[in-house]
């Protein structure tokens, strides 16, 4: 039996000798490596900081003691050693683990995380209300130092230095490697310097010099300054100690012994403190070390090579990418911004051809769209490629910076709709009602990569705000070459008619769907539809609205988003404000709630957004009946090329 298999709660850690927690440790990178070759997942952060997560749990109490994770994407090792060890092969499967620290999961989860950059202020808010309750529990925040770059990060710092209550943040600074000798010494250092001797003698030191007439009080900010002085010659820790947090480090992150006696230091003292701890990301695996960019969130791997499985077609991301290189060379205004996601985004390839007109701001969303603003205002055509789910946090500076004073930039929102295995906090299902709100804002949802190039195109060439939001994933057709052209402004595309019983609007990921359902319903139950690409959320094609909503039986809306101030709901709206009272209406997507993790398959079975799903929808709404089966006739998939979708016209 190894040692893994013994540990079902932290407190199984204590009695462990630091032979056997490395032991431990390199049981459970090869637990993590197994898994997520399977299921997928962000292995290379979790590999560096599994001596972390062991010296975190051996030193502190939790859940007695809080622990936050920000982000959350490195807590596997986490999950492991809290009970959750047996079910750990679900991982990021739908009904199993969450990839995320989950609070309806485990006591030793204290805040629901996926986005960056919030362990610091909810950690404070804990280590508050523990204060207001005399309460002496102990609350560690553990924060990567990418997620050190979002404004967020420093508000909390900010207060918890003015706030003084106990709070131990351990930076996990995972880009800057410390050598042997360094580390050595630099651990030996810290062990001094967290000592209950030092400290209590700079404290006896401080009351003693406040004591003395005259001279007390300009001979101890004398001696402050010149300790702040050697700290900033010999550590990067002077930021931290002028905004009132206690600096200890940089700490080896992979050596346990000096981890776990700087720790019980640390946890004997009072105060805000921040722990620099350094790591590898990928430690142990030697694919992910040498590629922890690719490995930060993979798919499916070979453990032996560390290569992922071939990819039937290109992705949404690729032919983003592809398309807006294409455009860049023949327009020297086009430059691109991401948000510390190069390579999600599929923005490596334009900062490899135009590095000078590549910017990526860090984790600051906020800061990339007003950035971008500016350079519009100076002629630039910004693109700015942001997660759909990432863009919520720069709705602010959507708003103001950009709508209101109508300053054309464009926003790339990857992952629209249905994420997948990341779940609730990744799930692009809010961006259609977020965004279509906004005046001046012009929203595109292309149907497959063929049309996604037109809306790069598209874009680029309109004069206002935009936005355009396409899904993770392969795309559904073939596209042989990059080169966009600019849509019809506003107009919609009819993809099939026959009739009037049933017409239907869909946009993106659904439009297939909903085609190959309406023509299912047709060979099953006779009747006659109208499918209709909406691929301009806003402004919308008012012609076809006034042409084929009057007459339609029942007017369909199918999105790929929440159904509450989404897309069914702008077409109500338009409707209204026409004076066209629809004969009867189906809005049809994500329901008020948020979307758990699973496959998109799985997801779109689920809430009925493939054909079958919609097709059910049809049938239920329209009370419709099989015709007899002497009437059936085969119905294949319209397959989603791009000469594969004509109008047919009414016989």
């Amino acid at each position: 039996m190894g040692i893994l298999e013994r540990i079902n709660d932290p407190k199984d850690l204590k009695n462990l000798s630091i032979s056997e927690l490395e032991t431990l440790a390199a049981e459970i990178r090869q637990v993590i490596i197994e898994t997520v070759s399977e299921t997928g997942g962000h292995i290379a952060p979790s590999l560096g900081v599994v001596e972390l997560t062991l010296a975190v749990h051996r030193v502190f109490d939790s859940p007695n003691d809080k622990i936050v994770w920000d982000v959350g994407h490195q807590s596997y090792a986490h999950k492991l050693i809290t009970g959750r060890r047996d079910q750990f092969h679900t991982l990021r499967q739908y009904g199993g683990l969450s990839g995320f620290p989950k609070r309806s999961e485990s006591i030793h989860d204290t805040f629901d995380v996926g986005h960056s950059s919030n362990s610091i202020s909810a950690g404070l808010g804990m280590a508050e209300a523990l204060h207001q309750a005399g309460k002496k529990q102990k609350v560690i925040t553990i924060i990567g130092d990418g997620s050190m770059t979002a404004g967020i990060s420093f508000e909390g710092l900010n207060q918890a230095g003015s706030l003084d209550r106990d709070l131990i943040v351990i930076l996990n600074d995972n880009e800057m490697s410390i050598s042997p000798n360094v580390g050595a010494l630099s651990a030996y250092l810290n062990r001094i310097m967290t000592g209950q001797w030092v400290n209590r003698a700079r404290e006896e030191v401080k009351a003693f010099l406040a004591e003395l007439p005259g001279l007390g009080k300009p001979m101890y900010k004398f001696m402050r300054q010149a300790e702040e002085s050697l700290k900033g010659m010999m550590v990067p820790g002077i930021l931290f100690e002028e905004l009132g947090l206690k600096y200890i480090g940089p700490i080896n992150g992979h050596h346990l012994e000096h981890l776990i006696k700087t720790l019980e230091n640390v946890k004997r003292l009072s105060g805000p403190i921040l722990v620099h701890v350094v790591t590898q990301k990928g430690k142990g695996y030697p694919p992910a070390e040498t590629l922890p960019s690719k490995f930060h969130g993979i798919g499916k791997f070979n453990i032996e090579t560390g290569e992922t499985r071939p990819k039937e077609r290109p992705t949404y991301t690729e032919i983003f990418s592809k398309t807006l290189v294409e455009l860049a060379r023949d327009d020297p205004s086009i430059v691109a911004i991401t948000a510390a996601m190069p390579s999600g985004t599929g923005l490596n390839r334009f900062q490899k051809e135009f590095p000078d007109r590549f910017y990526d701001v860090g984790i600051a969303e906020q800061h990339a769209v007003t950035f971008a603003a500016g350079m519009a205002l100076e002629n630039l055509k910004p693109v700015v490629a942001i997660y759909s789910t990432f863009l919520q946090r720069a709705f602010d500076q959507v708003i103001i910076d950009v709508c209101m004073q109508d300053i054309p930039i464009n926003l790339a929102l990857d992952r629209g709709g249905i994420v997948g295995e990341d779940g609730e906090t990744h799930q692009g299902a809010f961006d259609l009602g977020y965004l279509r709100m906004i005046p001046n804002m012009v929203l595109m949802v292309p149907k497959d990569g063929e049309e996604l190039k037109h809306v790069v195109a598209t874009a680029l060439q309109t004069p206002h705000p935009t936005a355009f939001r396409y899904p993770r994933g392969m795309i559904p057709d073939e596209v042989s070459e990059f080169i966009g052209h600019p849509l019809p402004f506003g107009k919609w595309e009819i993809l099939h008619r026959t009739g009037d019983d049933l017409i239907i609007f869909a946009v993106g990921a659904t439009v297939y769907p909903a085609l190959n359902a309406a023509l299912e319903a047709e060979s099953r139950y006779g009747i006659e539809t109208t499918v209709v690409n909406a691929r301009f959320v806003k402004p919308m094609d008012t012609e076809i609205l006034k042409s084929f909503v009057p007459k339609a039986s029942l007017v369909m809306t199918v999105e790929e988003n929440v159904l509450m101030g989404g897309f069914g709901s702008a077409v109500l709206e338009q409707l209204s404000a026409l004076g066209i009272t629809p004969k009867r209406t189906v809005l049809h997507g994500l329901p008020d709630i948020f979307i758990p993790h699973g496959s998109t398959s799985i997801l779109r079975k689920k809430y009925k957004l493939d054909k079958n799903g919609i097709l059910a929808v049809i049938s239920e709404k329209m009370g419709l009946k099989k015709k007899g089966a002497q009437h059936l006739r085969p119905v294949s998939e319209v397959a989603p090329a791009a000469s594969s979708v004509k109008e047919r016209k009414a016989s």
